[in-house]
């Protein structure tokens, strides 16, 4: 095996000043699940989907507040964008840049709209219609 045969998953892991702060932001605003937790790194699930939280600490990675803009695009597909940037909004996300909105797309209407999290990561948030049929679950 070459290594390009088999299972693969790709997660995300956001800069954070805070990881238990940030885990706690994570579980109110959008039902994040905490799976495991080392102080400085943990790893959450949002809908099923991995996300993990890491505080810098002394090498070249570096949080939004550091940079002074967002370090990442977070792209989420849920069954309700609405309610999940929704959500987002009222636990204390910017959703006021870019609303839930539907886009034609050449598979069709797609609905995405986005948020900015308090922790300075972009999250655009859509619904299933991108992705093919085996990943629609």
């Amino acid at each position: 095996m070459d290594g390009m045969d088999g299972f693969a998953q790709i997660s995300v892991m956001l800069a954070v000043e805070d990881a238990p702060a940030a885990a706690s932001w994570y579980a109110e605003a959008l039902g994040a699940v905490e799976l495991w937790n080392l102080g400085s790194v943990i790893g959450l699930s949002v809908n099923g989907a991995p996300v993990f939280l890491g505080e810098p600490g002394n090498n070249i990675w570096k949080t939004p507040a550091e940079t002074g803009a967002p370090t990442v695009r977070v792209e989420m597909f849920v069954d309700d964008p609405d309610g999940f940037v929704q959500r987002a909004v009222e636990a204390g996300a910017d959703g006021s840049f870019d609303p839930v909105r539907d886009h034609e797309v050449p598979w069709g209407t797609h609905r995405q709209g986005s948020f900015l999290d308090p922790f300075g990561h972009l999250w655009f948030v859509g619904d299933r219609s991108p992705l093919g049929p085996s990943e629609r679950g």
